[in-house]
């Protein structure tokens, strides 16, 4: 049989999407492209906006058009928080929340089982709430990736900040941390496969090892008798360690693999790290400097609507000691546009912040009001042609940011991890460790292999670079 898979939303989508086709491969299955006629299709969603939960909805009728025999199972955030109204979408079999994603391949086997011998089955719906203090669920370590040098790996699980505007503590529940010893053996499996770039990937990946009842485990003698007084360090007085010297429990682990690799970290929050915080995981050779650090808002009025626990300033203290590091140091950030009372002067302190910082990216989105979420009910909705227009401003603002970064970082010399080679211009592309979409010409075969280059001017979306 095939199945085919269509992703939405974030890093740990992609990565929990990779975990169900080796398991559904183990099954037996063929995987097939996500617009490929298949037996099976899994649609992983997102509900961090309404677009989401459309394109969701969407892709769901188009996969029945393809084949309508077709059994439709549908899992993620948006089947987590809204089962009735995804099992209700016509073509739909089966409903499955965010803890039992590893569980599919026997549901779908299950399913397709009764559906055999019955007609007419109702969609069935197999999703169960978060309990608190609930383990990290092992579903296995990912041994490929779709990409030949980027492989991610899943560290932690949930969140317990409760931004205003957020559903994903509903979606995915609270904090829970994988095991380091399980990551560090998926970390060497990719590596040994011939990966180059290792990205640690949570749902606030900042989290991990902060809650009270987790506690790694190590086999005594070693090198992990090292691992295990990094964390008695780390630890406070409950139990838990600090933030961000989880992390630095598992950077150490991992910069210790005897390999030619480099680590990234898929995003930071400010309202669990400082600078103090950040620049401590600096020291570790093999991280890239580049760091997403949502921002959302550069008001402290919106950030204390959010429950966003930081200021600008302290934002802007982060991207100091960041640039005092590194001058080129890649900061990408998300922005939100038209909060729930965010006035006129509310909205150009964010604009400012574009202009106080130069960003390597910035993803710019308008409020979207989300079910259940205590800005929901806040008063002060805006209509959606400001949100619109502050959308585009800050998409304006965001592209000037870049390109001061871009001048910023002209006549540096960084390593690019070369990923891709572009027939018709005849030159390779990949990123730099600061995250920069580098282009470069070559006389021999430099794909998947680290390469340093002296970055020379803008091209396209990215820069120029001439090899050294």
């Amino acid at each position: 049989m095939k199945v085919s898979f269509y992703t939405l939303g974030c890093r740990v989508n992609q990565y929990e999407t990779e975990m169900l086709k080796e398991r559904f491969r183990a099954a037996g299955y063929e995987t097939v492209g996500e617009e490929e006629f298949a037996d099976v299709y899994v649609i992983n969603t997102c509900t961090v906006t309404s677009l989401a939960d459309r394109k969701s909805r969407q892709f769901i009728r188009r996969m029945k058009r393809l084949n309508p025999a077709a059994f439709v199972c549908v899992t993620g955030c948006y089947a987590q928080i809204s089962p009735g109204e995804v099992a209700a979408i016509e073509g739909v079999d089966l409903v499955v929340g965010t803890s039992d994603k590893g569980s599919i391949p026997e549901l779908v086997a299950s399913r397709l089982s009764e559906k055999r011998h019955s007609c007419g089955l109702d969609a069935m719906i197999f999703v169960r709430s978060h309990e608190s203090g609930e383990e990290y669920i092992e579903t296995g370590t990912v041994e490929s990736m779709e990409g030949r040098t980027r492989a991610y790996i899943k560290v932690q699980e949930g969140c317990n900040r409760f931004c205003t505007y957020c559903e994903i503590p509903f979606a995915r529940g609270d904090v829970r941390s994988r095991q380091p010893m399980m990551i560090l053996e998926e970390a060497k499996m990719l590596l040994a496969r011939g990966f180059k770039e290792i990205v640690l990937t949570g749902i606030n990946t900042a989290l991990y090892g902060t809650e009270k009842h987790f506690r790694p485990e190590f086999p005594s003698g070693g090198s992990c008798d090292k691992y295990i007084r990094l964390w008695a360090e780390s630890c406070g007085g409950d139990g838990a360690c600090k933030y961000g010297t989880g992390l630095e429990l598992l950077l150490s682990m991992l910069c210790d693999i005897d390999a030619d690799f480099r680590i990234r970290i898929s995003s930071l929050e400010p309202t669990v790290v400082r600078s103090e915080d950040v620049l401590r995981l600096l020291k570790y050779d093999k991280l890239c400097h580049h760091l997403h650090l949502s921002l959302q808002s550069g008001s402290n009025n919106v950030l204390k609507a959010m429950n966003r626990h930081y200021t600008r300033e302290e934002y802007i203290e982060i991207a100091k000691a960041l640039y005092e590091f590194d001058p080129c140091f890649g900061i990408s950030a998300d922005i939100i546009a038209g909060f729930p009372g965010e006035s006129e002067a509310d909205f150009s302190e964010s604009t400012d912040m574009e202009k106080q910082i130069p960003f390597c990216k910035v993803h710019a989105f308008d409020y979207s009001k989300r079910p259940g979420t205590k800005a929901a009910e806040m008063k002060g909705q805006l209509d959606p042609q400001v949100k619109k227009r502050r959308v585009k401003e800050l998409i304006r603002c965001g592209e000037i940011s870049q390109k001061k970064f871009f001048e910023k970082c002209i006549g540096s010399e960084r390593v690019v991890l070369v990923e891709e080679y572009i027939e018709e211009l005849s030159i390779y592309a990949g990123y730099t460790d600061n995250y920069v979409r580098t282009y470069c010409y070559a006389d021999n075969d430099i794909l998947g292999t680290f390469v340093t280059v002296r970055l020379e001017k803008e091209f396209r979306d990215g820069m120029l670079g001439k090899c050294l």
